[in-house]
């Protein structure tokens, strides 16, 4: 190497002087975390849950499929689709609590968390359950806080009682209104681990953006930052509450959308808070439902559709799904945006590996962001390693880690 007119102490000052800082900038941004990420969160209502229930929510999705199709999509797509309802429904499940539970006495609730954690267990027990799972309880604010925090512990009982916790459980905190509550959830998650003996760290949760107040706080600082390191490396997510988040704005209630301005700017956020941090996104849902006779149904998934491809060329990769009909739309839709840009990425991932010349001048967060693009493909189901014969998954992993 060719010698420079600067001695090796002006590197060490410098290198000492930010010793400091590079363990701060890795800590807190450790980049995309390894695995899996589900392409939505199904809500069912906790009395409502059984242990076979993703498999029943695949067969009325097939079914409202069969009656009301076929869907907007060509025939290769449709018959993935078609195969992810029979073999995998739903990748991601929330047992509710909250707003789609409602407020019954005590007692019933005591029963439902037990006997739904029970649930659960006998669901993975059986290879019934999706491949994530959770629950959702009532918010840390004052009138919920004990009921919430009550709840999980009693779900856990009935949940550990039949076995471990399930690889890729998570816990949902809703409505958030102060970054201590973020803080006092990841407290009360230790206290539960040590008191059902699971290994530190094995609770995790996300946290719903539902509020005006966990975009921004009261001192008008950013709150969704500060919430991202409030929960001390446990929150594995961030989700948008649509509904809730517009109606605290004052949003009226025909113009509440995934799509309204004030939607996107508290995306934005929440994107920029998290970026490069592990934390994932999700978008919210809509509540118009693919049910009626089938000129509905086919609006209905119209529009859904629709609305999942402008999350995922926005970055959002997650998002809510309310309903069994809305499954098909889901996939349909997320099938054909990795569908259509899979050989593209593919081919220019192949052109920066062999530092070949072509249209595009890619650099290495390109071409990370081309091997994400492709592993998220293969993950859903979309791809498929026939698909991509000459970029096994571990290539494809090292250039996601850019290692």
């Amino acid at each position: 190497m060719a010698p420079g007119r600067l001695t090796e102490d002006v590197y060490a000052h410098i290198d000492a002087r930010l010793a400091e800082v590079d363990a701060r900038v890795a800590g807190l941004y450790p980049g995309e975390p390894p695995g899996r990420q589900p392409v939505h969160t199904v809500y069912v209502p906790a009395g409502r849950f059984h242990p076979e229930l993703a498999g029943r929510w695949g067969a009325q999705a097939a079914a409202a499929l069969a009656e009301h199709g076929p869907l907007e999509t060509d025939d290769a797509i449709a018959d993935r689709v078609r195969a992810k309802l029979d073999a995998e429904p739903i990748e991601d499940l929330r047992i509710d609590f909250e707003d789609g539970y409602g407020r019954p006495d005590d007692d019933t609730e005591d029963a439902d968390a037990r006997s739904a954690g029970a649930a659960l267990a006998e669901s993975v027990a059986g290879g019934h359950a999706p491949p994530f799972t959770g629950i959702r309880f009532k918010s840390f604010e004052q009138p919920t806080r004990r009921r919430g925090i009550r709840t999980l512990d009693l779900f856990l009982s009935g949940l550990l009682g039949g076995g471990d916790l399930p690889g890729g459980f998570v816990v949902t905190l809703p409505k958030v209104t102060a970054v201590e509550q973020v803080e006092a959830c990841a407290e009360v998650l230790e206290q539960l681990e040590a008191a059902y003996g699971l290994a530190a760290g094995a609770l995790r949760f996300e946290v719903q953006v539902e509020t005006a107040q966990s975009i921004l706080s009261e001192d008008g600082t950013v709150a969704v930052a500060r919430i991202v390191q409030a929960g001390g490396g446990r929150i594995t997510g961030l989700h948008y509450g649509t509904y809730d988040y517009s109606a605290g704005l004052g949003i009226s209630a025909e113009y509440q959308s995934m799509e309204h301005p004030a939607a996107d700017f508290a995306k934005a956020f929440m994107q920029v808070a998290a970026a490069g941090t592990g934390v994932r996104l999700s978008d919210g849902s809509t509540n118009k439902l693919p049910v009626g006779d089938t000129p509905a149904v086919r609006a209905a998934w119209r529009e859904h559709a629709r609305l999942i491809r402008r999350s995922l060329e926005r970055g959002f990769y997650q998002g809510w799904d309310l309903h069994p009909h809305q499954l098909p739309s889901r996939y349909a839709a997320t099938y054909e945006f990795f569908r259509a840009g899979f050989e593209p990425a593919a081919d220019r991932l192949r052109a920066y590996a062999s530092k070949a010349e072509g249209g595009f001048l890619d650099e290495p967060a390109t071409a990370q962001a081309l091997a994400a693009y492709l592993c998220r493909g293969l993950d859903c189901g979309a791809l498929t390693a026939a698909d991509l014969p000459d970029l096994d998954r571990a290539t494809l992993d090292r250039y996601v880690r850019r290692a």
